[in-house]
């Protein structure tokens, strides 16, 4: 068994490469202000290590890890980084003291233990300052992080490493909420300022740039797991050159996107919404009025219930495109749809009376990725409740809305969605009454597109699951799109 004196040199050893770059020559120098030892005294040391097969030294020029070394080296590493985490999560330590610790008990805790310690934590994959924890038989593995730096301005990115272990240091990080784990954008760079400004929700934070290259990080497309880590998206700032738009506009599935119509084009849409003992087919046109700024459009559901099957309430729709997308501005364009009482009530087909739905979307996009947010609200003034009382009672019902999703650009022209809803809904509770249920709607998706000339076919899927009254129901979702010109462009 190594003994503590040569498991900290091969630690040390194994860090320096680590940032040096693998295989790269650790200067005597530095080894030697890491160990806090003078340089004569760290050659006596590696000169034994390289006898022992642990490192290979080159006099005068520097040392670096043997397989053996390495090895050994991340095995003390594994043991250093599960006590940490230990001392945070079950002994309730602050992550800034726990490193001088762990210093101490990576040479005490036999292995045996430390896979105990791994099983009970769950086989965590970094500690509590983001540091990969190497697995039992001493790899890691390989992961792309950028510094505060580097990575892309005004685009989300997770805080996943913190590379400093001074303790004032991570009490500062701790303080501002910048520990691994945070979304975070970068709003600006300013190398003659020597200061990284970074927006961490609504505050701004200003970092010098040494504390800046301590912070590491990866583009956060993960919503619910959605988002893939598959490259770089860079939002682009002015002198940085245009962003390439998107291909495929107007077709989300659930959170409504604030683009109409461009003039001269109509849009055909068919979305099937199947549930667990019900389902529904609705076929939308969209269509520009003289320009972009006016759009009408009406919506024809079919729906199918277990007792029927048949027409649903129709919608007839104008949006006015109050604003177009720019710099530091998003897209809006609010709608106002009449809801016909088209449909059925008693049978369970619509709900039997006229109403209004106004809908706020907003729009902007951010490199590979487009946001989108919706506020709204539906009010049926005149519902009846003769359905559940006698004396058929009328109410008025309001079901406001707030909704957002996230569009991730993998390629030109395929995409992946994740679209949030939630929805207070109002609805007949007994003679006269009514009640209001929270419903939240999760829909990861995927659409993919092509352009065949002057026109554009859509297709996707999705998996909205709904939560709402104790329950859970997951439902499929297919979309289809189909652009065309009905007159001369």
């Amino acid at each position: 068994m190594a003994s503590h004196t040569v498991e900290n040199y091969l630690k040390a050893i194994y860090q320096a490469q680590q940032a040096l770059g693998e295989g790269s020559l650790v200067p005597m120098g530095q080894l030697a202000a890491a160990l806090h030892v003078v340089p004569g005294t760290a050659t006596t040391m590696v000169k034994a290590l390289a006898e022992s097969g642990l490192v290979h030294y080159e006099p005068y020029t520097g040392v670096r890890l043997t397989d053996a070394g390495g090895k050994l080296a991340a095995l003390v590493l594994r043991r250093h980084r599960l006590v940490e985490l230990f001392l945070v999560q079950v002994m309730g330590m602050s992550w800034a003291e726990v490193h001088d610790e762990a210093e101490h008990l990576e040479h005490a805790v036999s292995d045996r233990l430390i896979d105990r310690i791994d099983e009970m934590l769950g086989r965590p994959a970094a500690d509590p300052h983001g540091d990969p924890i190497p697995g039992p038989e001493g790899t890691v593995a390989p992961r792309r992080d950028d510094d505060l730096l580097s990575c892309p301005l005004r685009t989300p990115v997770r805080v996943s490493r913190v590379v400093d272990q001074d303790a004032d240091f991570l009490r500062f990080i701790e303080q501002h909420n910048l520990k691994p784990g945070r979304v975070i954008e970068i709003e600006s760079r300013d190398e003659a300022g020597d200061h990284v400004r970074v927006r961490n929700q609504d505050h701004l934070i200003t970092l010098g740039m040494r504390a800046a290259s301590k912070l590491l990080v990866q583009i956060a497309l993960l919503l619910l797991a959605v988002f893939a880590a598959a490259g770089t998206s860079r939002a682009q700032t002015p002198g940085q050159g245009p962003v390439a738009p998107f291909e495929i506009l107007d077709n989300s599935f659930l959170v409504e996107e604030a683009f109409n119509q461009e003039a001269g084009v109509f849009q055909n849409i068919v979305g099937l919404l199947r549930h667990d003992d019900a389902w529904e087919l609705a076929f939308t046109q969209e269509w520009p009025v003289g320009s972009q700024a006016h759009q009408f459009s009406y919506t024809v559901p079919l729906q199918g219930v277990p007792s029927a099957t048949g027409l649903g309430d129709i919608l007839v729709t104008y949006r006015f495109q109050a604003t177009m997308e720019a710099p530091g501005r998003p897209a809006f364009s609010p709608r106002l749809s009449l809801i016909a009482p088209s449909g059925d009530a008693a049978r369970g087909l619509g709900r039997g009376a006229m109403g209004l739905q106004l809908n706020l979307p907003f729009s902007k996009q951010a490199g590979d990725l487009y946001w989108h947010w919706n506020a709204g609200v539906t009010w049926r003034p005149s519902v009846s409740t003769a359905d559940r009382a006698v004396d058929g009672t009328e109410v008025a019902l309001t079901s406001p809305h707030v909704a957002a999703s996230a569009i991730w650009r993998v390629r030109r022209m395929f995409h992946l969605m994740m679209e949030g809803l939630l929805t207070l809904e109002h609805s007949v509770a007994g003679p006269g009454t009514t009640t209001r249920d929270a419903i939240v709607t999760l829909s990861p998706g995927v659409r993919g597109g092509w352009n065949l000339g002057d026109r554009q076919l859509v297709l996707g899927l999705a998996v909205p699951v709904l939560l709402g009254g104790g329950a859970t129901e997951t439902c499929a979702l297919a979309y289809f799109s189909y652009e065309l010109p009905f007159g001369r462009r």
